[in-house]
């Protein structure tokens, strides 16, 4: 499949246009997608960086990255590894002065569907340095006060991980909702969240709350995003089409 991401940055607001073209299947599961994005930077003053989310940078049993390749009138490009979570960032750099600054990023990849057994010996059991990666806090996602107050009353009773992460589930369907208003994505500031008791938000805070009350009670979680690139085979409407 190939899609192509334009996004126009001006000094006001921006816009996303996505269109999907075909896919290729493979016999033993696996997908090739082509996801291009296109960013042009309108009424430019001073220095110009773009930064653009690049596909994981490691690889797994169910992606794989095949290349990415950018082209436009940008003067250094330095991609950057985040140390910590190892997510990948195509940072882009233009003179002062340039008039259009222009990118087109190509990112070509393969994934394929997964299925994880939620039972005692039905997955691959990660490493205690893998784990300890998905328990540390953040500047927004603190593990300790009310953040843990909050996940050990929403646990009470809970022996297991997993019964540990349906109970915070369960608490975060039933607390928090939806606020089409909220700007963005949401800025994820949890401590913020319960102090202000105002549990609505976007993605960015709904999942950063259940991540956060997940390692406070020693549950590894992480925040996983990305776009959309194929529809659901379940067909889950909250997941949206490729084409939206």
């Amino acid at each position: 499949m190939k899609r192509r991401t334009l996004i126009t940055a001006g000094p006001a607001a921006g816009l996303l246009a996505m269109t999907p073209f075909a896919s290729r299947a493979h016999a033993d599961g696996w997908r090739t997608f082509e996801v291009v994005t296109r960013v042009e930077v309108t009424s430019p003053t001073g220095q110009v960086m773009v930064w653009v989310p690049l596909p994981l940078s490691q690889d797994t049993d169910w992606f794989q990255t095949l290349g990415n390749s950018v082209t436009g009138n940008f003067s250094v490009n330095d991609d950057v590894i985040d140390p910590n979570y190892r997510a990948g960032i195509c940072s882009l750099s233009f003179k002062a002065g340039e008039a259009q600054p222009v990118i087109e990023l190509t990112s070509r990849f393969r994934t394929r569907d997964r299925k994880i057994e939620l039972k005692p010996g039905g997955g691959v059991l990660a490493s205690a340095a893998e784990q300890a990666v998905y328990l540390k806090p953040t500047e927004y996602m603190p593990i300790d006060g009310i953040v843990r107050e909050t996940a050990l009353k929403a646990t009470r009773g809970a022996r297991t991980d997993l019964e540990k992460a349906r109970a915070l589930y369960d608490w975060t369907v039933e607390n928090t909702e939806r606020n089409a208003k909220t700007r963005g994505c949401g800025v994820g500031d949890i401590k913020a969240m319960l102090e202000s008791n105002n549990l609505s938000g976007k993605c960015a805070d709904l999942n950063a709350l259940f991540v956060a009350l997940a390692r406070s009670v020693g549950v590894p979680a992480r925040d996983v995003y990305g776009v959309r690139v194929a529809d659901s085979k379940r067909g889950y409407k909250s997941l949206g089409k490729s084409g939206d």
